[in-house]
């Protein structure tokens, strides 16, 4: 069945595959353990139960999205050893240290504290089971901080020496983990865990809104999602700008592709807006452009020249249509939740956030858009630096291992029916227990008085006791 693909193509497929299934579990739990620490800080701060309760309904589904992100990341990495062989024999003097520290510090550190944080709280006392809980957030920003330090050295190597034998070996460990685009990388990844889960956290509140299920619980769930939305969209569109910009110095030809740029522009750059990349004729059919705007935006001057394709040889071009796109999407998506984050600050400025159902509407509709976002920020990133695996230093075709495509080939199909077995039942009871949001266990003295006998004669206008 597979004898006529080629094998590095489907080893790559596979391995998208995998890590596309992996990532977005890992997003999730990044910012819901963050969330999470915030939400019992605060019911220690505040003292109101509210905190409590919403802290014993996400604990739950962080547990079920931790698991799903651990199992998901084991069977990811034996493939460093079944279709990448070759890489892992020449950079694994660099990669296998970064991926056993983040085991000895973030993975121990989560390990250790999770049983305390989910199982723990009558048995060590609030104070202590807090401090368990943030163990468990620093331990997943920890994980993020190694796991993106090995990916940003791929992107952009520093501090190593090549042996006798073709290895990557170390010179310098503070330039290897600290390479020119790590800190960008790690930014930009860290916020868009927090808006995934600020905005998945948003649209389970706005859906109970919609309902009137626990209108309390899912009006505090869904002010704060709105809060997290509204600062950190502004902030992480400047730190992707600012990625963007450490991107074009460091891989000019992955922006060359994010921006459809086939020719080089002597005297300023137009930003096309959408269009068909034609590879094949060298240019992006029925582009849609504004002129100029690119080299404003990268170069911050109209007038800036700026190289194309057309100045790299072309078997050293990444797959222009793939990243182009999937850019699009990307900062497509962002602008999005940027608009939802400023339309909940007009409607609590105006005092209807808890009632606006066009915006609740809108919420859960942005539900996934998180999940969208970080896939296509992951693929702009891995498909435009192709076609090297190390940047620059060794190419994808000379990193897979000597496998024939058949073998590739039954395990991709394995695994696909598999992973949509198994992470589709996990997803759809993630998604049940968001939907069980228990009623709140006591009247909601917001949405007006208890009404008794005494109490109608008393106030018989029965006066709204509002926000």
């Amino acid at each position: 069945m597979f004898e006529n693909f080629d094998a590095t193509i489907l080893a790559r497929i596979q391995f998208a595959f995998t890590v596309s299934f992996h990532i977005i579990f890992p997003a999730f739990s990044i910012g819901l353990a963050s969330y999470l620490a915030v939400l019992e800080a605060l019911w220690l701060w505040k003292k109101d139960e509210v905190y409590l309760e919403l802290f014993n309904f996400w604990k739950t589904i962080f547990a079920v999205a931790f698991g799903m992100g651990v199992v998901s990341g084991i069977v990811m990495s034996y493939q460093f050893g079944t279709n990448w062989s070759v890489f892992s024999d020449k950079a694994g003097p660099i990669i296998g240290p970064l991926m056993g520290y983040e085991v000895l510090t973030a993975f121990f550190l989560e390990a250790g504290f999770l049983g305390v944080m989910l199982f723990g709280l009558n048995r060590v006392g609030p104070k202590l089971h807090f401090l368990a809980t943030a163990m468990v957030a620093i331990g997943t920003l920890i994980s993020a901080t190694w796991i993106l330090s090995a990916n940003s050295w791929m992107q952009t190597p520093r501090g190593f020496a090549i042996n006798e034998v073709g290895q990557f070996v170390p010179v310098d460990w503070w330039a290897i983990v600290f390479n020119p685009s790590f800190p960008y990388r790690l930014g930009h990844m860290v916020l868009a865990a927090y808006l995934t889960t600020a905005f998945v956290v948003g649209a389970c509140g706005a859906w109970h809104l919609i309902r009137k299920t626990a209108p309390r619980r899912a009006r505090k769930m869904f002010s704060m999602a709105m809060w997290m939305a509204a600062i950190v969209a502004p902030i992480q569109i400047f730190a992707g700008d600012m990625h963007g910009l450490n991107t074009l110095e460091h891989q000019p030809a992955k922006v060359m592709a994010m921006e459809g740029h086939y020719q080089s522009h002597p005297d300023g750059a137009p930003l096309i807006l959408f269009g068909i990349p034609n590879s094949a004729e060298k240019r992006v059919d029925y582009a849609i452009e504004v002129p100029k705007l690119s080299s404003l935006i990268l170069k911050h001057d109209l007038n800036a020249p700026l190289a194309g394709l057309d100045t790299i040889a072309e078997e050293l071009h990444p797959p222009v249509g793939i990243v182009f796109w999937s850019f699009r999407v990307m900062v497509g998506l962002g602008f999005a939740m940027l608009g939802i984050g400023l339309w909940s600050l007009w409607c609590r400025y105006r005092g209807t956030l808890d009632s606006n159902a066009w915006l609740h509407r809108a919420a859960v509709l942005m539900g996934p858009a998180g999940f969208v976002a970080v896939l296509a920020g992951w693929v702009t990133t891995e498909v435009g630096r192709q076609p090297y695996t190390v940047y620059g230093h060794l190419l994808t075709a000379d990193s897979v291992a000597p496998i024939a495509a058949p073998a590739v080939g039954a395990s991709l199909l394995a695994f696909i029916i598999v992973y949509f077995f198994v992470f589709g039942a996990g997803t759809f009871y993630i998604l049940r227990l968001m939907a069980r949001l228990p009623r709140d266990p006591s009247p909601d003295l917001d949405e007006g008085p208890i009404r008794t006998a005494g109490a109608a004669l008393a106030n018989p206008h029965g006066g709204h006791h509002g926000h």
